[in-house]
């Protein structure tokens, strides 16, 4: 049920402080509070751009996490997932105080009871580059819908966008089940697959986890999956909203006369008996296809300008960070990816072999020692279609090392399956490594969602 802004949640007149206010999500989620009229303090460990546009709109950020940014100007604090509440000097501070507490999902949720029509896009893979898709359509259709983007999107000219419609459209992550807070009217599932297995137990838990988030879709609202994933169609049982599915050759909404070029890809729409001909999207790889598929159905289905729905498709670019090319050194085509799973990691390297002449350096960060452990002869596995594979050492991220797996234990499977790999002990000597290798017609991958993508701009640099 819709609701006044937060009403109940904070009181009048006092401040929301944001614990990791620098991130992707919480820095949309302080510009939201700020348009709404709401004052925002915040902290986090170090300066990036995000805050310095914050501090632009009057937002009090400190760096450093200390009990000195907690004071009783202060009516509600929000932390990230990310933050250990039992060793936080904030959170300390706050439960002192009598301050309420409450984790970015949770408030997000509150917040999104405060829309009419609350997009969710979910899925284990695809999510900031869908929701990126949703962004151009909306906008190009004058829904003027507020988004929270996972990544930074030309079209919002960054990670959000504050709109004055009852339209919001954000990303649903399943991460400790964070999506089963939001109030979802209309619900995309993209796909499901195993990760996060710190909290998931395995594959059944996951589907679980996705089934509660249908059944928590509004049942006046709508579902939109994909038709080729098993693993969706399996829990469309009982639900209670209507559904549109989408795929190539398959499902409600379907892609046929698909024509695969270098770098755009073709084709033809057929949905309830018509053919709507002549969409192109200036980005490779069938997964991209269904990504925008899934925005089309939502178009059929609201009953929006299918005309201005090909056109914004047409002018859509992938987000930053997401097969971004970041150009040319002597040749040598220099791509960056965020891809950190290894059906991702698949999808990526494909799409470097199909523009590629030469050969093809994909440079690896793994993503936290959980995903890597659990996933080992996966991530072992995704890398048919690179020539040399870099690989660094585990990015922690939010966890701390376990003792159990490392990069090197990952580098000795995948030279077992004879693929050259070499463990570079940090960038620099990854730069050492490549010196004199790479010849015009090759391309250097960067993949990871770690600080890995500092090294792009040095390989763009590099005397090759």
């Amino acid at each position: 049920m819709q609701r006044k802004f937060l009403d109940g949640i904070i009181e009048d007149g006092k401040k929301v402080h944001l614990i990791g206010i620098g991130g992707v999500s919480m820095s949309g989620i302080a510009s939201i509070l700020l348009d709404k009229g709401i004052k925002v303090s915040g902290s986090d460990m170090q300066e990036n751009n995000l805050i310095s546009k914050l501090r632009e709109n009057g937002c009090e950020i400190n760096i450093g996490h200390n009990c000195e940014n907690i004071n009783d100007t202060i009516g509600l604090v929000v932390y990230t997932a990310a933050i250990d509440i039992n060793n936080n000097d904030e959170i300390k501070e706050a439960k002192k105080r009598g301050i309420p507490l409450m984790v970015r999902s949770e408030f997000l949720g509150e917040i999104t009871k405060t829309y009419s029509k609350c997009i969710t896009i979910s899925g284990t893979h695809g999510k900031t580059t869908t929701t990126s898709i949703f962004s151009y359509v909306m906008i190009y259709n004058d829904l003027d819908p507020t988004i929270l983007l996972g990544g930074e999107s030309d079209i919002i000219n960054g990670n959000f966008r504050i709109g004055k419609s009852e339209y919001l459209l954000l990303e649903a992550c399943e991460y400790k089940e964070s999506f089963l807070k939001f109030s979802t009217n209309i619900g995309v599932v993209l796909n499901i697959d195993k990760d996060h297995l710190d909290y998931y137990r395995d594959l059944d838990h996951i589907k679980d986890t996705f089934k509660k988030y249908i059944d928590n879709i509004d049942p006046d609202g709508c579902l939109i999956f994909c038709d080729h994933d098993e693993n969706i169609k399996d829990l469309l049982r009982d639900h209670k909203c209507e559904t549109i599915s989408y795929g190539i050759n398959s499902g409600d909404v379907r892609a046929i006369n698909i024509v695969r070029e270098k770098n755009y890809t073709c084709f033809d729409v057929l949905y309830n008996g018509d053919v709507y001909e002549g969409f192109k999207i200036n980005v490779i790889g069938d997964h991209n296809i269904l990504n925008v598929l899934s925005s089309v159905a939502f178009s059929f289905k609201y009953n929006l300008d299918i005309n201005k729905t090909k056109e914004a498709i047409l002018n859509f670019s992938l987000p930053k960070r997401r097969f971004e090319i970041k150009g040319s050194n002597k040749g040598v085509l220099v791509i960056e990816d965020y891809a950190h799973h290894p059906t991702e990691i698949k999808a990526s390297l494909q799409m470097a072999k199909s523009i590629s002449s030469g050969k093809i350096y994909c440079f690896f960060q793994p993503h936290t020692y959980t995903r890597t452990l659990t996933l080992f002869d996966d991530f072992s596995n995704s890398f048919s279609d690179a020539d040399e594979v870099i690989l660094f050492d585990i990015y922690a991220a939010r966890e701390k090392d376990p003792g159990t797996i490392t990069s090197l234990q990952l580098g000795d499977r995948i030279r077992g399956y004879n693929k050259i790999c070499y463990n570079a002990k940090d960038f620099d000597d990854s730069l050492s490594y490549i010196k004199n290798k790479a010849s015009c017609g090759d391309v250097f991958i960067i993949i990871g969602a770690g600080n890995i993508g500092e090294l792009s701009n040095r390989l763009m640099d590099f005397e090759i």
